[in-house]
């Protein structure tokens, strides 16, 4: 058995390349468009693009890692990612920037549900929720980190530096994945569902892109909504053709797994709120509170500051107190801290921001941990790597659901102020509502059977339960 320390750690390190870059350019995008001769709103493309090459290829990154290896997939997507980079840091228009966003987004499709699926084949169960603890970060971490570490390297050297820094990063993981990393493959290898990765992508492709696009304020509202409509339409055909397919890209009858349906519905409610903090955040403490990039970012960093808070604590809480007793409250206390932004004045003590925020970062952080870890905890061996396409393509689609909401709740208080500019009133209902929204999934984790994910947590059962029990 793989050392579960070290392969969580190559793992987690370059999931945390790919999660702060995703998030460190918004920053940095005035410099760049003014050095390739564009401006910011165009530039904005560059993270539509980026989020559409990861919903299109990430149905695919199941297959690809049973038909090609988990350690080959792994290895390639870093070096991809790593690529992308230096084609997004030598840019000199926007035509190229986008391009190059697009083929980062390759390789951050395959990275996320690949890098889970290593952990999943090579470490025991029993160890495996310490490994999604460390794994779980780069997503929490990153967002947060990105705007600071962007701001300050755009202002004390250079943009081109925020790409260029993914490059020892990566050849780095690359070496570590070749010595550490075993080359597991599924032992059957089913067909590769083309049709299904056709309808998956378009589909995919167009509600993220619409959500997103709608949440960048790019287009008018009618396109957008037709775009996300389209990519409603293809993800029914897809289906429609999921059941009559004996292997589909994106297996949908794992949903009949109770503990795996219900963190996946419970998930994208939690997610879909809490997505929408790292965009509403940062623009209600510079445009409402009238702080620079840099500035919020530091505060924002409190929130990375709890994750890690977290991280000694989550394997005594589940193994006393089990997955469900942690996951229900833990829902409407994440979403409760979510809409305590809602208080931010002029007149909040920075200190009193802080502690909120560190607050809210820990127990998001052991909310995360937790329904990534419960995904796994009564699906077959040999359908993990479906498992984790499916589970990647849905946090994608959640967290873009949650920057659009919040964009559109802005944008409908600032109208009902009938204010010119947007202030920190504005920000407040956004806030109330997607914490609103996060506490929501207490409902579905209600519904866990209290033995829920008892093996992983190293918890004995209180009574003999199968997997299909497991939801009452």
């Amino acid at each position: 058995m793989s050392n579960p320390r070290l392969i969580s750690l190559i793992v987690a390190v370059a999931l945390f390349m790919e999660n702060m870059d995703s998030t460190v350019i918004a920053t940095a995008l005035p410099a760049i468009a003014a050095d390739i001769g564009t401006n910011p709103l165009a530039l904005k493309l560059a993270v539509t693009s980026y989020l559409l090459s990861l919903a299109i290829f990430i149905p695919a990154s199941g297959w690809v890692a049973d038909r090609f290896g988990t350690r080959t997939v792994f290895r390639a997507a870093i070096l991809v990612f790593v690529l992308g980079s230096i084609a997004c840091a030598v840019s000199n228009s926007l035509a190229h920037f986008v391009a190059a966003r697009m083929l980062q987004g390759v390789g951050g499709a395959m990275m996320t549900p690949v890098g889970r699926l290593i952990l999943l084949r090579s470490i025991d169960r029993r160890a495996l929720l310490s490994a999604m603890a460390w794994v779980t970060m780069p997503a929490l971490i990153g967002p947060m980190v990105g705007p600071p570490v962007g701001g300050f390297i755009t202002t004390y050297a250079s943009w081109h530096w925020i790409f260029f820094i993914n490059v020892p990063i990566g050849l780095l993981g690359i070496l570590l994945v070749t010595l550490y990393v075993d080359d597991i493959r599924a032992e059957k290898q089913e067909r590769f569902d083309f049709i299904g990765m056709i309808l998956a992508g378009l589909g995919l492709g167009g509600v993220a892109f619409g959500l997103s696009v709608a949440g960048l304020d790019l287009l008018p509202l009618t396109p957008v909504l037709a775009l996300s409509a389209v990519g409603v339409l293809f993800l029914v055909l897809y289906v429609r053709h999921a059941k009559r397919h004996p292997a589909p890209v994106l297996d949908l009858s794992l949903l009949s797994i109770p503990t795996f349906r219900a963190t996946i519905t419970g998930g994208f409610l939690f997610r879909l709120g809490i997505g929408a903090w790292p965009f509403l955040m940062p623009l209600m403490l510079q445009l409402g509170l009238k702080m620079n990039a840099f500035q919020s970012g530091l505060i924002t960093f409190a929130g990375s500051f709890g994750a890690l808070l977290m991280k000694p604590v989550i394997a005594p809480l589940l193994k006393n107190f089990g997955f469900k007793n942690i996951l229900v409250p833990n829902a409407v206390i994440s979403g409760a801290l979510l809409a305590a932004c809602a208080t931010f004045t002029e007149t909040t003590p920075i200190s009193l921001m802080f502690l909120i925020l560190v607050i809210g970062g820990f127990f998001r952080s052991l909310e995360f941990t937790s329904i990534n870890t419960l995904a796994y905890a009564d699906v077959p061996s040999q359908r993990m790597s479906t498992a984790t396409s499916l589970v990647s393509v849905l946090q994608q689609v959640s967290i873009s659901c949650g920057v659009a909401v919040g964009a559109l709740l802005v944008e409908l208080t600032n109208r009902f102020n009938d204010s010119s500019t947007l202030t920190t009133e504005d920000f407040h209902p956004a806030f109330l509502i997607v914490g609103a929204i996060s506490a929501s999934a207490v409902f579905i984790f209600m519904r866990l059977h209290k033995d829920a994910g008892a093996e992983m947590a190293n918890r004995k059962s209180s009574s003999s339960v199968t997997p299909d029990d497991r939801v009452t």
